[in-house]
């Protein structure tokens, strides 16, 4: 029988938020009827005039294979070139443009945990070594730097995913910290994930950082103004990187109608300021009534946060038969933890309703 290579054998598929359409089939669930609070993407919907003008979008000819204009807008907006950007299907696409360019059987790439189940998959693909440094509870899973220099300096990886802030921890490293990993990965690749970014409280600028030559910079379009079923995201570095991106790039990698959705996104002015102070309002809401049940969320710099149930895969369960959904943090080797996403204020009120019927409440321990 025909095998699959040794490291694809060896990998376990990837756990992730959103609705699993099997699951629902076998429950008799209608996805319809679904209320996804495990997804952190903005709830507001798309900017004004972006499903109107993908009706008028031409699907019948091959999409720009350099993303052209939006890399030009993209740009502007971010005072760079167009040169230091590349498109990708989403940042996870990306991620693994990175892995098939820069690693290698006996590279080792430094993951901090807990963190976005993706990055490992894309070293193991490719047969690097994945170096784990976990982040303590007792700490609010803000992972100690003295801890992670060390480890950079006795192993000396290739690389070293940072996501900032940390997906699921909602944990946000401040800009001398990252200053201060940078500068013990001198001969090693720092790739900064920012997919929450738009999201994040008293976020500092970074786009400068790629002037140190061995920083990348992943940010998530799908993430900051819902177009989840597109698929769009970006990297931004040095022109020497993102040439050698382009170079593993599948041709026509990002759609027409995701090339021009992120078009007029970004020509939105002040939609993702008004859509931040909206969600703010609904996550300070939710972890007041949240806490009133006895489920106290932890601390987070951006959209979403974890809560201590006691049994995770349980409470995600129990939910179900209420049309709720959320993220069981499993996966994330936090059994013990779901990752909520604040919805509208009236969806808010709908989990916290299902919740109390539910009584999962119950649950912690």
């Amino acid at each position: 029988m025909l095998q699959p290579n040794r490291a694809v054998d060896k990998i376990a598929p990837c756990a992730h938020g959103g609705i699993d359409h099997d699951e629902l089939k076998r429950l008799g669930i209608s996805p319809e009827t679904m209320l996804d609070f495990s997804v952190s993407c903005n709830p507001f919907g798309p900017p004004p005039n972006v499903t109107e003008a993908l009706a008028h979008t031409r699907i019948d000819c091959y999409p720009d294979s350099t993303s052209s204009s939006l890399r030009q807008v993209l740009a502007t907006k971010l005072n760079t070139s167009p040169e230091n950007i590349i498109i990708g299907s989403g940042s996870t696409e990306l991620i693994r443009l990175l892995a098939i360019a820069y690693f290698g059987q006996k590279d080792t790439v430094l993951i901090p945990q807990p963190v976005y189940g993706e990055y490992e998959i894309s070293c193991r693909l490719l047969g690097a070594q994945v170096l784990k440094q976990t982040a303590l509870p007792e700490k609010v899973f803000k992972p100690d730097i003295a801890e992670t220099i060390d480890l950079i300096r006795k192993h000396k990886p290739k690389a070293i995913f940072l996501c900032n802030p940390n997906n699921p921890t909602g944990q946000y490293l401040t800009r001398a910290e990252m200053l201060n990993i940078m500068s013990n990965m001198q001969d090693g690749l720092v790739i900064l994930d920012e997919a929450y970014i738009a999201f994040t409280r008293d976020a500092w600028s970074s786009v400068d950082l790629i002037h140190n030559d061995n920083v990348v910079i992943v940010r998530s379009m799908t993430k900051d103004y819902a177009l989840t079923g597109l698929r769009l995201g970006y990297a931004i570095a040095t022109e020497q990187i993102i040439s050698t991106l382009n170079k593993v790039k599948p041709p026509w990698n990002v759609s027409t109608p995701a090339q021009e959705a992120g078009d007029i996104a970004l020509y939105a002015d002040n939609y993702l300021e008004e859509c931040n102070s909206r969600i703010q309002e609904a996550k300070d809401f939710l972890t007041k009534e949240l806490e009133s049940l006895g489920l106290s969320p932890m601390p987070s710099q951006t959209n979403f946060f974890l809560v201590k149930v006691g049994n995770a895969t349980e409470f995600r369960r129990s939910l179900l038969k209420y049309g709720i959904l959320i993220r069981d943090c499993t996966s994330f080797g936090l059994p013990d933890y779901i990752r909520l996403a604040p919805r509208t204020l009236s969806e808010c009120h709908r989990l916290l309703a299902a919740i109390r019927k539910a009584g999962v409440h119950a649950h912690v321990s």
